[in-house]
């Protein structure tokens, strides 16, 4: 068997098929909590409707996915268009951190918030349709 057929044949047989299952079963196999959270933002921001006036709370169990950012953990969302998440051990210290700015496609946040949430606490982010556009009015 030549090189080629060989490494045709790995990638076929093993790292393609992985690769593809792990994009469809588990999208929380390649996201972090921020992501995790923009897309929740976006999901919620679509439930909003139309009208402006109209309101939507998201309810949101950071980080989301076993195993991460399982002790308490700092959020901040902010007016620039950013989310970020620190994940923090049982005594306070940063274990891991991530951010996205993707949720400000679909929200504007005109005041920005940073919260400590205790481990397993709910984050509730309230929306209101402005303007035309999903706002966020408070995040706790």
């Amino acid at each position: 068997m030549d090189v080629d057929a060989n490494v045709s044949t790995r990638i076929s047989s093993g790292i393609l098929p992985a690769f593809v299952l792990m994009s469809v079963a588990g999208c929380d196999v390649v996201t972090d909590a921020a992501t995790r959270l923009a897309y929740d933002i976006k999901d919620g921001a679509n439930r909003l409707g139309g009208e402006d006036g109209a309101v939507h709370s998201i309810h949101h169990r950071t980080p989301s996915a076993s195993g991460q950012c399982t002790g308490p953990y700092k959020l901040q969302l902010d007016k620039v268009g950013a989310i970020i998440i620190w994940c923090k051990d049982v005594s306070g210290e940063t274990v891991s951190s991530h951010s996205t700015t993707y949720h400000a496609h679909y929200v504007d946040t005109p005041t920005t918030y940073l919260l400590d949430k205790e481990a397993g606490t709910t984050l509730t982010i309230d929306l209101e349709r402005r303007g035309g556009r999903a706002v966020v009015t408070d995040a706790r």
